[in-house]
């Protein structure tokens, strides 16, 4: 039997909506932070959730490792953790002679990178090339990643005794921020409820097998991007760098990301095709974290966010027959 390579859209669209469903029968009252760190997975990017702590990261990060049948690793980031911690390294052995290679808990499918701002910058840049290129480099040696490969970093908002902030370029690499909040006062009972007798994860099964999950992710990067959606998203990120309250504006690796968030947008929501709303939709999660704020704007309590929503309301939507639906 011949191996599939791509799943069609309506394919792709209904597979996405079981996963989206079992993990929502363990993460409650949090669909759209659900679909959004999905759309990041299916885009072969990574996840910033930068919120309080017991809101549920660690439980959405397991829920979507027992529902894609990935493997799993959590490091807890503290100030004494080594970038070794991460990618590896060399020991000698002596019954052979030779130095043999120690995997580091990047050596997975899902990494949960917990608390990424308690650690050094040292240890937060050994995360940047296993980020960018699915791969470490130690000694000399470069090794690959396995695939699928999604980081999924916290930090918490609050309490900046020994936290040391993420550089831009490191926040660079994420493709999306996204904050999730507390949950509303129904969803808390259903969690305390759920959770009475026995813990919700322990039912999960996967929906799919992971080599199922690289197939939608190649079905995503297929999806199709017209040029006027091309140059929408440009003069988007554009608007962001002649802002009067930004100082540092989105990069190109920005729009980049943009565009591959947009795809699995497309692909989850049954389409082969990227249309203006696809781009508004993640545009915030997208792009809030790369701009760097003027002093004016932090003086006037002006947030990244709200540029962006003044420029998604300034920009033209490309009009296009296609695209009317």
């Amino acid at each position: 039997m011949e191996q599939r390579t791509v799943f069609t859209a309506k394919e792709a669209s209904a597979l996405a909506h079981e996963i989206l469903h079992s993990v929502q029968s363990v993460v409650v009252g949090k669909d759209m932070i659900i679909l959004k760190v999905f759309l990041a997975m299916l885009a072969k990017g990574h996840v910033l959730l930068e919120d309080m702590p017991g809101v549920g990261k660690t439980t959405l990060a397991l829920a979507f490792a027992k529902t894609l049948d990935l493997d799993y690793h959590r490091i807890q980031f503290t100030p004494d953790v080594l970038p070794s911690d991460v990618t590896g390294f060399s020991v000698y052995r002596k019954d052979s002679g030779k130095m043999e290679f120690q995997k580091g808990a990047a050596f997975c499918n899902l990494l949960l990178a917990d608390e990424i701002n308690r650690t050094s910058p040292k240890t937060q840049s050994a995360l940047l090339q296993l980020m960018e290129e699915t791969a470490v480099t130690v000694d000399g040696t470069t090794y690959r990643l396995p695939e699928p490969y999604c980081v999924l970093a916290t930090q918490n908002p609050t309490g900046s005794v020994g936290t040391q902030m993420l550089p831009e370029s490191q926040l660079d690499r994420f493709m999306l921020c996204l904050h999730m909040g507390y949950p509303d006062l129904d969803s808390e009972v259903q969690i305390m409820q759920a959770r009475s007798n026995e813990n919700p994860l322990d039912k999960l099964e996967p929906v799919l097998a992971r080599h199922e999950l690289q197939i939608m992710q190649e079905s995503a990067a297929q999806v199709y991007v017209d040029t006027a959606i091309l140059r929408y998203i440009a003069e988007i990120s554009a608007a962001t760098r002649n802002h009067p309250m930004v100082k540092l504006g989105v990069s190109p690796r920005g729009s980049l990301a943009l565009c591959s968030a947009a795809r699995a947008t497309a692909l989850v929501r049954g389409r082969d095709y990227v249309t203006p709303d696809d781009i508004r939709v993640i545009a915030s999660d997208t792009f809030a974290h790369r701009i760097l704020l003027s002093a004016r704007a932090r003086t006037e309590n002006v947030t990244a966010e709200q540029v962006l929503e003044e420029i998604l309301g300034n920009v033209a939507i490309p009009r296009l027959r296609r695209y009317q639906e």
